[in-house]
Formats: C-alpha cells, structure tokens, sequence
C-alpha cells in the first residue's frame, strides 16, 4: 500500500467528515474549517484525481438541478481502500510519535 501525503490524508478525511454532502465546494469549506488553511480549487481537484486513480474514493453523479444549469454535483465517497490507507497513515503516525512528549519540547 501507498503512504498517502498529508494533503491526501485532509482530503479523506474532509470526506469521511461529509458522509453523503461531498462535492468539490463543502469538501473545500470543510478543508479549511479543519486545517486554518484555505485550498485552492485548482489544488482540491488535483488531489481528488489522485485519489481516484489510488482507489481511494469513488464519485457518483448527483441529481441535475436548474440552479445548476442542469449540471449534476459530482460526489465523493472514500472506498474500501481509502479507509485502509487511512488507517496505516494512522498507524503509522502512531508509530512516528510514540515515546515522544506531548508537545516536543524544544532542546535549545
């Protein structure tokens, strides 16, 4: 399996977060209600193409609406193995930290 970057590691998480609400917008609202930071939509959806080509999420076309211009929203869902990958990232942090103090202190 590959180690997912921390832009990817967001992104998943942002969706988990969502459920059944992900599309390009909210999923970039929710981005920087976690993390502070802004994310450019140019950026967002780069990241989400990677994702989709990992396996790591799915999209479905929603209903057409007129507010839309007819268009669907495109959502995002995190598969089976997004949710594996996350939890090694997990894991893995895990291991990074371990017998660390909270928070490492500097040794200036």
């Amino acid at each position: 399996m590959r180690t997912l970057t921390i832009p990817e590691e967001i992104l998943l998480t942002a969706i988990l977060r969502l459920k059944d609400n992900a599309y390009g917008v909210v999923i970039r609202k929710k981005v920087a209600e976690v993390t502070g930071r802004d994310i450019a939509y140019g950026s967002l959806y780069n990241i989400l193409a990677q994702v989709l080509r990992k396996g790591y999420v799915r999209k479905d076309r929603g209903v057409p609406t007129s507010e839309r211009g007819g268009r669907s929203k495109i959502y995002y869902r995190v598969t089976p193995q997004g949710i594996a990958a996350l939890q090694e990232a997990r894991r893995l942090q895990r291991l990074i930290w371990e017998g660390l103090p909270d928070p490492v202190e500097s040794e200036n």
